[in-house]
């Protein structure tokens, strides 16, 4: 039996990945719907849309640290499905006021708070969760399964949502994102697993265990380097994509049909990428194929920029050539990279890691978002789509100087070192 059949023979883990298929899909419809509803309902401007954006993504910047150590003393699936039902009923506000016609862009501001603080739990439970439920060599198919039904809901979602968009309000393609959260609790809720809570007697105080985290996450070179390329792509992609909407609808007025077109076109790239990823690692290298995924993510944001040279229909397939491109690239990078974090972290420190290296990539996400609401003002949408271009392409300096780039197979456990100390030689081949 091979890797991938024996991880779909497990029972928790097909649980958890129909959950998530689900709720993935349910999460596309919010995330057309709430810009749309910004920019067309609400009259949202610039500086506006950059507040909404950082307050969907502030709390990895200012719960991720202790969140990371909450998780790993709690049980990982209580935490998920808790995070499941604050996100139902957090989103469900949204349609009720604006149906009693109470909305405003401050309560969307607010909503989007409350939900990115409970994405913070479930994304740091999530991923230390799943090494839990699967066996080791088992790691990477199963993120590899999970990414892949991710992009296929990603393909369809946008673009049915955009058609929809032209039948039904924003507001009510919401209320299909909070039902799936409903799905996603009840596929948890039936997962059986062995963890236990953490012994409370080894507990130490809360900075200390953070702390130890971040030890860990700065001492390990090959993490440290993703983590920096990382955080260096998603603070410029977040510069481009927070102006996405005011630059697709109202700059080059493709409407949100053509919107959500060129979305879907990153998730069938994302899809692409998800299923090639391990014949391109076992072709390019597990370790090089980080780099080169991460340098090529760059020139993909290429097209965004360029579009502006064309007006309504025309710049749709362009944009969708580069998002089909970026979604591939990204899905390579992110797989092969999380794979490497999971196998190179052991279990005790998987939350205060995932936790330490989210603070740092999503953290300046909300800083971002503020610093493209406010240039978008002052320099105008199209010159911080070519900001966001340059810095992406700069973003994979940090695996390029790292051993990833001599590296063929990456390491499965960490050599000569601790827990927490400064990694020794990768225990892997390195060319």
């Amino acid at each position: 039996m091979t890797t991938v059949e024996s991880v779909r023979r497990n029972r928790g883990f097909l649980w958890l990945w129909g959950g998530q298929t689900i709720s993935v899909f349910g999460e596309q419809f919010t995330g057309l719907a709430v810009p749309v509803l910004a920019v067309t309902l609400l009259h949202a401007v610039a500086w506006q849309m950059g507040v909404l954006n950082a307050a969907s993504t502030a709390a990895f910047l200012i719960v991720g640290l202790p969140a990371g150590a909450w998780v790993d003393r709690w049980l990982k699936r209580r935490v998920l499905i808790l995070a499941d039902v604050v996100r139902f009923a957090a989103l469900a506000v949204i349609p009720i006021l604006w149906f009693t016609n109470l909305l405003e862009i401050w309560q969307l501001i607010v909503v989007v708070a409350i939900v990115g603080v409970a994405s913070v739990f479930f994304d740091v439970a999530y991923q230390s969760y799943l090494p839990l439920l699967v066996k080791p060599e088992q790691v990477g198919p199963a993120n590899s399964n999970l990414e892949a039904t991710a992009q296929v809901s990603r393909i369809g979602g946008p673009a049915i949502a955009g058609a929809l968009l032209t039948i039904v309000s924003a507001p009510a393609l919401i209320i299909v994102d909070s039902l799936s959260y409903i799905v996603s609790f009840l596929s948890i809720w039936r997962i059986r697993d062995t963890e236990v809570a953490a012994d409370p007697e080894l507990r130490q105080p809360l900075h200390r265990e953070i702390a130890e985290g971040i030890r860990f996450v700065a001492g390990q070179p090959l993490i440290r380097s993703v983590a920096g390329t990382t955080a260096t792509s998603n603070f410029f992609s977040t510069l481009g994509f927070t102006l996405y909407p005011l630059f697709a609808l109202r700059e080059l007025g493709i409407g949100s049909l053509g919107l959500g077109i060129t979305l879907s076109a990153g998730a069938i790239g994302g899809l692409l990428g998800a299923t090639l990823t391990p014949r391109i690692a076992n072709w390019i290298g597990e370790g090089r194929v980080i780099v080169v995924s991460a340098f090529v993510a760059g020139i993909a944001f290429l097209p965004v920029p360029l579009s502006a040279l064309l007006h309504g229909a025309e710049a749709v397939p362009l944009l969708a050539a580069g998002e089909f491109l970026t979604g591939f690239c990204v899905l390579v990078y992110n797989i092969t990279q999380v794979t490497l974090r999971q196998r190179l972290c052991p279990p005790r420190l998987l939350g205060r890691m995932n936790a330490s290296i989210r603070c740092l990539v999503w953290g300046v996400m909300p800083i971002s978002a503020l610093v493209a609401g406010a240039l978008g003002g002052v320099l105008g949408v199209i010159p911080i789509m070519w900001i966001s271009f340059v810095g992406g392409m700069l973003a994979g300096l940090w695996v390029l100087f790292s051993p990833l780039r001599r590296m063929r197979d990456l390491p499965t456990t960490l050599a000569n070192t601790s827990e927490t100390g400064v990694a020794g030689e990768p225990a892997s081949r390195a060319e």
